[in-house]
């Protein structure tokens, strides 16, 4: 018997645009990034927008009608903007995907219409899901408006939403036909969103660049206050440091079992659906970039005196190191959060691999992770982090 090794090799390419006022007519990086590959062409295109945003920005909708309006050469609006709910409990929304799967087989959407997506991170996810799985595939042009959609998830390419109470259980590696990052956005985003959002910033730095890292301490107090000259240097480094991992690593897909940019986040997703998303995204993962930090120095891997600093940062930024979720126990008195590890590792397809530190800028990657030592270094951050313990009055 013989066998025929077929081997495909697939170009994939997408731009990333940093830039504000993306719906203004003069502004044409959207007309740019939807025309791109056919500039000749009539581009059928619709818009999904997060309804959190539409409140917000009041003229959004009468903006995208007058862009679509002044470029009509190129761009065919098909149906009035898609306004949908965001946030994780629209991703916990079993129904929404056949809800955007009506909405585009009545536009008539086809492979090469084009799926406008303005809304923060968990919206990409979910609108990028239903457009993946639609025709096989629509073009998604992710214009992702907080500070973690555009600093790391916006720019990547998967999309998915959560089932069976774990986080992105279902989705697929899509690409993104073009990203806008549009830093007017950020201006109504709420700071509790802004900072949470800079936890991806500091977790790539702790694994990939040391001079980055040294930048965020330079800036914390900047990074803190949002000051937007440093929030907009923030944003495109971590940015382009999670784009040339994507096509550098060899594994874009992850058809490994190692997902090395995901420093922090075995703890930080259980931490999620532990506080039934009541933690942000960000939030989960400062607090599971703390644990992680303090477990690599306890063991021996990372230099006491590089855990503090990172620890430090994330302190000054704003980020928790803390959260009461880290103590909660089941009937048989075993950490809860523990079980993180085991819904890690059947997301990553069989094996345990948990990056750790063992230099500011440098990873490493480590196939267990010893229970007790998890255990007491939650216990320490609790002490150090978790709230004051109280004393007994009149003594």
């Amino acid at each position: 018997m013989s066998a025929y090794n077929q081997r495909i090799t697939v170009a994939l390419d997408y731009p990333v645009y940093f830039t504000e006022d993306v719906l203004d007519p003069a502004n044409r990086d959207l007309l740019e990034a939807i025309s791109r590959r056919e500039p000749q062409r009539r581009h059928r295109c619709c818009f999904a927008v997060e309804t959190r945003v539409a409140e917000l920005w009041p003229r959004l909708l009468d903006d995208i009608a007058r862009y679509c309006e002044r470029h009509a050469a190129s761009l065919e609006l098909v149906t009035t903007p898609i306004v949908a709910p965001g946030g994780e409990e629209s991703k916990n929304d079993e129904a929404a995907p056949a809800r955007f799967h009506d909405l585009f087989e009545a536009a008539g959407l086809d492979r090469q219409s084009a799926v406008v997506v303005i809304g923060g991170g968990a919206f990409q996810d979910l609108v990028g899901y239903a457009a993946a799985t639609a025709h096989r595939g629509l073009r998604v042009v992710r214009v992702p408006t907080t500070v973690l959609g555009q600093n790391d998830s916006g720019v990547g390419v998967k999309n998915g939403i959560n089932a069976y109470g774990k986080k992105n259980f279902l989705g697929t590696f899509a690409a993104p036909f073009a990203v806008l990052a549009d830093a007017r956005f950020l201006e109504t985003l709420p700071q509790r969103d802004r900072v949470a959002g800079m936890a991806e910033a500091v977790k790539v730095a702790c694994i990939r660049d040391a001079a980055f890292f040294e930048w965020l301490c330079a800036h914390g107090r900047e990074l803190s206050a949002f000051e937007p000259a440093a929030a907009k240097e923030m944003i495109r480094r971590c940015a382009v440091l999670h784009l040339e991992h994507i096509a550098g690593s060899g594994d874009p897909f992850e058809l490994g079992t190692a997902r090395p940019l995901d420093f922090g986040h075995w703890a930080a997703h259980k931490l999620e659906t532990l506080t039934d998303f009541r933690l942000r995204h960000g939030e989960a993962v400062a607090i599971g970039i703390a644990l992680d930090t303090r477990y690599s120095a306890d063991i021996g891997l990372l230099a006491p005196e590089a855990a503090e600093r990172v620890l430090k940062l994330l302190e000054t930024i704003g980020l928790p190191l803390w959260d009461e979720a880290l103590e909660s126990r089941d009937a048989a008195g075993r950490l809860r959060v523990l079980d993180g590890l085991r819904e890690f590792r059947e997301h990553l397809g069989g094996e345990l691999t948990v990056t750790l530190l063992e230099a500011i800028g440098r990873g490493r990657e480590v196939h267990e992770l010893d229970e007790a030592a998890i255990a007491r270094n939650i216990e320490w951050l609790g002490a150090n982090y978790g709230p004051p313990v109280p004393t007994a009055q009149g003594m």
